[in-house]
């Protein structure tokens, strides 16, 4: 069954990127716009789809980055197709939101990650994703109840890192991060350490650099898998600038950059910074279209006809 993609505003690029690696996409007909969107005067979503869907698969794209204006036209979406008979309906999200809070750290918060996933697996036959933070759970299938399909970017992240960088260290935020740096760093031919980070608040963080003396000659690159405040990074640059290191090279998975992130890192002294197209933004580099559509493939196909019981 061919799969019919749904972009929500703001993911028509990245929609067409993964539409050219689907093999089974057809377009309906082609350039047509499928779904349209507006918001009532009283800020009210308004939904619309305007392809005949009965009996086909969809799956909504949406990556979900600042994902407050964007939860309830997707639900909406997606019961609007169920509703005109669409066999089966996926989301699509690069970027996956509201992991965070994976626990109650202090009493009387919401582990809201818990309860995000539970308004999803209602919403939704399937999930592809990348790299989602993970943190203190082991799979997304402890807090979501559909079937769940990741990406990882370290292979890609890896290759980019050996075909623009020479001789690279890779240096990761934090020991958490260890495993999935040092993955990236063997896939790139190259050393790692990993950063000793205290967090203190969003915006207030400390960094302790380790000894990097031994790799004088080589590139500091930085990577994280999510990018937010950038403090990590800046702290990091500012280190390495007093240990008069090469300018680093940043890289992140997930580029959510909150407003003047992006420039503080740039001014902090960053040679260059790039990340995956999992959220549209000007340092995207790494594609990572052929990739989804695999996972796309993988999971449209596994469960193409199934609707939660």
């Amino acid at each position: 069954m061919r799969l019919l993609l749904l972009p929500l505003p703001g993911n028509e690029k990245m929609c067409g990127a993964l539409e050219g690696a689907l093999g089974h996409f057809v377009p309906d007909p082609p350039g047509r716009e499928t779904v349209a969107f507006r918001r009532f005067p009283d800020g009210e979503s308004y939904v619309r789809i305007k392809t005949p869907i009965a009996g086909r698969a969809v799956a909504i794209f949406c990556t979900l980055d600042r994902p407050d204006d964007k939860v309830l036209p997707l639900i909406f979406l997606a019961e609007t197709a169920r509703q005109l008979g669409a066999a089966s309906v996926g989301l699509i999200a690069p970027y996956l939101a509201y992991m965070r809070q994976d626990r109650r750290f202090i009493d009387g918060e919401g582990v809201t990650s818990a309860y995000f996933a539970a308004l999803l697996s209602r919403a939704v036959d399937w999930l592809v994703t990348v790299d989602p933070h993970l943190h203190r759970r082991t799979s997304l299938s402890e807090i979501y109840s559909i079937p769940t399909e990741v990406v990882h970017a370290a292979p890609r992240v890896a290759e980019w890192i050996r075909s623009n960088v020479q001789r690279p260290l890779l240096i990761g935020p934090d020991e958490e991060s260890g495993q999935w740096v040092a993955a990236v760093a063997g896939a790139a031919g190259a050393p790692s350490v990993v950063l000793q980070k205290v967090r203190r608040g969003d915006r207030d963080v400390s960094v302790t650099v380790p000894d990097l003396s031994r790799w004088r000659d080589r590139t500091p690159v930085l990577v994280d898998d999510i990018v937010s405040t950038a403090r990590t990074m800046i702290e990091t640059v500012r280190h390495l600038q007093l240990e008069n290191r090469a300018a680093p090279v940043c890289v992140a998975v997930h580029p959510v950059f909150v407003a003047g992130a992006y420039d503080e890192l740039r001014q902090a002294g960053a040679a260059r910074i790039v990340s995956c197209n999992t959220i549209p933004h000007p340092s995207n580099a790494i594609d990572l279209s052929g990739e989804l559509a695999r996972a796309v493939d993988t999971r449209h196909g596994a469960v193409s006809g199934r609707r939660p019981g």
